[in-house]
């Protein structure tokens, strides 16, 4: 089994989604359920077939977080070298195209957020960094085409 890399905080939230799904969100679909079979004519009922639906978006959705948790591997992103771009570290880049630094930090694909900063390690160019070293170029497929970029500082 494929172990998916994790921050303890990530795992954290995980775990917080998966008890609000099944202790508030699957309970309250399950009396918008029975509320809307007392209405009567099922097959006519707006009410019913949206909180069907939900039921089983959750289903689908506490499944995935059941196998996502049971997948998942806590890394601290506090250890492993420093000097290079591992889990968990923080990159700034220069975009050699665009004269432009960003800064990511590299998490597991279920905490990527790449508008907050943080890319996944599984990503085009978490999987160009990882290895990588401070002043090192690198080339990453991005969708508007292949992006370069040099490592200013790793921290």
């Amino acid at each position: 089994m494929e172990k998916n890399p994790i921050t303890r905080e990530g795992l954290e939230k995980l775990k917080r989604e998966l008890v609000h799904l099944k202790k508030v969100e699957r309970p309250k679909n399950i009396r918008a359920i029975e509320e809307a079979r007392a209405h009567g004519d099922l097959s006519e009922n707006a009410e019913y077939h949206a909180a069907k639906e939900k039921q089983a978006f959750l289903g689908g959705r506490i499944n995935e977080l059941k196998s996502v948790i049971g997948k998942s591997e806590v890394i601290d992103v506090n250890e492993g070298p420093t000097d290079l771009v591992v889990f968990g570290r923080t990159v700034l880049l220069y975009n050699l195209q665009t004269d432009e630094e960003v800064s990511y930090q590299l998490l597991g694909p279920y905490e990527s957020a790449p508008e907050q900063g943080k890319i996944s390690v599984t990503s085009p160019l978490g999987q160009a960094l990882i290895g990588k070293s401070e002043g090192d170029e690198i080339k990453a497929r991005a969708p508007g085409g292949v992006q370069e970029y040099e490592i200013l500082e790793i921290s």
